[in-house]
């Protein structure tokens, strides 16, 4: 007979990322009758501020998306805003977002537990939580939602990205950045393609609109081709904020529960990637 469970409470989350940097962070708990934890937990991370949605909003719906996943899946999630967005600290730098990514999984890690935790970005989030997930053995897959594989085109203009950011809010402080070289050269660093190579034998989701007018779907194949086994799918007619689209968050939480439900059991001994 399955177990009487109590229904998931939305609470406010604190993480501290790196150089003390806080984190604004919403985070469901779904608790069996006994008081024990489910065996999975997932990540939740948001894209990159535009003139639509600017820093200070960007990220504001995740948590009702980690309200469907407890209500539905019966898990536990977390969604947090990167620096520079919401009400976290800071400011942006390609580094500094991999580093909230990680200090958000070793959150979930330290305060809950999990057999398993899963990462799942939109856009530059789902870039950047790749990254962090393949740096730790902690994370049973990943699933990027109309995702770069590389961010080159920012590199090859990194002067209006600057502005870009500035103007979307997610760069508050004006003699930010104090060191520039050092905060352009990330934008080439970090690279979805890279790391896909060496995620497997994790799973890896890869959903995309074939109309993304951002992000190219050349970038989603690329990612399928390094990975070798992910989950490919391409949504007929999808822009780019597929957060939105109902056809993409139902592929997207009927991949999580098969992840479970098929028999899929982490090894503790998954291969990690030594942070850059």
């Amino acid at each position: 007979m399955a177990q009487e469970q109590t229904p998931s409470v939305l609470e406010d989350a604190s993480i501290r990322s790196s150089d003390g940097v806080v984190l604004e962070g919403r985070l469901t708990q779904v608790h069996q009758a006994e008081g024990s934890l489910r065996d999975n937990a997932v990540l939740l991370l948001h894209g990159f501020p535009s003139g639509d949605v600017r820093a200070d909003k960007i990220g504001g719906d995740m948590p009702q998306l980690c309200e469907r996943i407890s209500a539905e899946l019966r898990w536990n999630a977390l969604a947090i805003r990167f620096r520079g967005c919401g009400e976290s600290q800071g400011n942006f730098s390609l580094a500094g977002w991999c580093d909230d990514a990680s200090a958000a999984i070793d959150f979930l890690h330290e305060s809950l537990k999990p057999r398993n935790i899963w990462v799942v970005g939109f856009g530059t989030g789902g870039t950047v939580g790749l990254v962090a997930a393949a740096r730790s053995p902690r994370v049973a897959g990943a699933a990027v939602v109309g995702s770069p594989a590389d961010f080159h085109d920012w590199a090859d203009n990194p002067e209006r990205l600057l502005r870009h950011a500035r103007e979307v809010g997610v760069i508050k402080d004006s003699s930010y950045p104090d060191q520039p070289k050092s905060w352009q050269s990330e934008l080439r660093n970090v690279r979805a393609d890279e790391v896909a190579e060496y995620f497997p034998p994790r799973p890896l989701l890869i959903l995309h609109g074939s109309d993304d007018d951002a992000v190219p779907h050349f970038d989603a194949r690329l990612l399928a081709d390094r990975h070798g086994d992910a989950e490919l799918r391409i949504i007929s007619g999808g822009g780019h904020q597929l957060r939105h689209d109902p056809r993409a968050i139902s592929i997207l939480l009927g991949w999580l529960d098969r992840q479970t439900t098929d028999g899929f059991d982490r090894d503790d001994d998954l291969p990690a990637l030594a942070a850059e």
